[in-house]
């Protein structure tokens, strides 16, 4: 058997001679609350203790197209991340932040074209080109069918969108990785880790067939696009499947896809540590969880990563916790010395096992899903949302028979509270996003707004790429609502 080097087809042990050597992952933190100018004061605090790329989270009335003053945002307005319904929200958000220089990473799929081109004209604004902006836009909106939720339109008009924000990447945001296909979502709505595998990348295969049919060159697109893992906590089994993640992409790129394109094999991935493995009880406990997952996923090669705070089975982090969460990446990178060897753990009998059954088992489970017409068939049919139910139903039974020990839950139960400070959302901060919305609205040029929409829906109804008319639209005073809404009148509604 041929000796397999980092850096070399099919990758299993690196995309890079030198990985870590050479550069360390980049180290984000995940965060987004309130309100933009509150969001804002903690990317600045980020950015000071030392993370190199902001990961912005946006709040759900966001995540499917609602502004903040809609009834459906009721509640939700800035819970689990940033509102963004104009553009002033996104150039306060990156206030003081030059976005030619920092990298940024944004998680949002079913408005994620809204989402960009306020991104696109809040950069303009500081005078920043698109064709100057660094980070990825998630852009995924698969694997919400099947493993998240945040779905607006049927999936056929989804992917229309997912591969408009491709083309016009290519064409004028360059170095904007304008696809990362998330496994994250999947496993933790409860699959196994070779079904995190196979399901990430049937949905990439999905997609990378659509842009073909658009017209795009994989040699091209191909190395603009990303992936997102979970890294969960099995310390040896995820080491091995970054590790089969590597192999699989890039043989499915150069067999079935016929990719030459060296930069377009690479599985080039951030990881997150596991939220679902995060206990409300003993919450010091996820500290060690989080060491343990990041430095599975750093064994592993991951090009970018999150590391969870203590507090997050409970509440948002706070500044101490979410600095804690970085300082472990921190250590793990200047003081642990497992950066001075690429794949440190290649060449043991028991990771190259397993890396193997991996690799074996995902590619069945792709082939599988092919033989059913591919991605798009087995969401509509119920077959990986079904699949996935089955792995979580089979976890959460041995965890209630005590099969598999949760320390702190089912094992070494403690009555010890812990008197952990949370954080909580300024409801004032709240009030005022929303009425600074429901001002604009009213003082704002309505028929410029009106005439911009209907042009939308105009376009919506062609096979033109959107991108261009949505910008117009942002840069026009329409609200992310009133876009969404507009497309959801010629899309409709899944």
């Amino acid at each position: 058997m041929k000796k397999e080097f980092p850096g070399q087809f099919p990758y299993t042990r690196g995309i890079y001679k030198n990985m870590y050597k050479d550069r360390k992952w980049t180290m984000r933190q995940y965060a987004g609350f309130t309100s933009a100018e509150e969001s804002n004061h903690r990317f600045h605090n980020l950015l000071k203790q030392g993370v190199k790329g902001l990961s912005v989270a946006f709040d759900l009335p966001t995540q499917i197209g609602y502004d903040s003053d809609h009834i459906m945002a009721d509640g939700e307005v800035g819970k689990v991340g940033v509102p963004i319904s104009i553009l002033n929200n996104m150039t306060k958000l990156f206030e003081g932040i030059p976005l030619d220089k920092v990298s940024t990473s944004m998680t949002i799929n079913s408005t994620a074209p809204m989402i960009l081109a306020y991104f696109i004209s809040a950069a303009e604004k500081q005078g920043v080109a698109p064709n100057k902006l660094n980070g990825t836009i998630q852009n995924d909106i698969l694997k919400e069918y099947s493993a998240r939720g945040t779905y607006i339109y049927p999936p056929e008009a989804s992917i229309r969108l997912t591969t408009d924000v491709m083309e016009f990447c290519e064409n004028h945001v360059p170095k904007m990785n304008s696809l990362s296909v998330s496994g994250y979502h999947i496993r933790e709505a409860g699959s196994s880790a070779e079904q995190e595998l196979a399901f990430t990348f049937a949905n990439a295969i999905a997609y990378v067939e659509a842009a073909i049919k658009r017209g795009l060159d994989p040699n091209k697109f191909g190395s603009r696009m990303s992936f997102f893992f979970n890294a969960h906590n099995g310390f040896l089994e995820e080491i091995s499947k970054f590790r089969a993640a590597r192999k699989l992409w890039a043989t499915i790129m150069k067999k079935r896809f016929l990719v030459k394109n060296e930069k377009a094999l690479y599985c080039r991935f951030h990881t997150q540590t596991a939220g679902s493995t995060l206990t409300a009880h003993q919450i010091n406990n996820n500290i060690v969880r989080t060491t343990i997952q990041a430095m599975s996923a750093i064994l592993g090669g991951t090009q970018s990563l999150h590391t969870n705070s203590k507090d997050e089975a409970l509440a948002l982090p706070t500044n101490e916790s979410a600095q804690l969460a970085l300082r472990t990446q921190q250590i793990i990178a200047y003081e642990s010395g497992v950066t001075d060897y690429p794949d440190p753990f290649g060449g043991s009998y028991l990771i190259e096992e397993m890396t193997q059954n991996l690799f074996d088992s995902a590619m069945k489970i792709i082939e599988k899903i092919d033989a059913m017409g591919g991605a798009m068939i087995a969401i509509s049919n119920g077959y990986i949302e079904n699949a996935i139910a089955n792995s979580a139903y089979e976890f959460q039974k041995k965890i209630e028979s005590g099969e598999k020990i949760i320390v702190g839950t089912n094992k070494y139960e403690s009555d010890e509270e812990s008197s952990t400070e949370l954080l909580k959302i300024d409801s004032s901060k709240v009030n005022s996003q929303i009425d600074d919305l429901v001002q604009f609205k009213f003082t704002r040029n309505n028929d410029q707004v009106k005439n911009q929409l209907n042009n939308l829906g105009l376009v919506a109804k062609t096979n033109d790429n959107l991108m261009s008319t949505i910008i117009d639209c942002v840069k026009n005073d329409c609200t992310l609502g009133e876009i969404s809404d507009t497309l959801r009148r010629v899309f409709g509604e899944y």
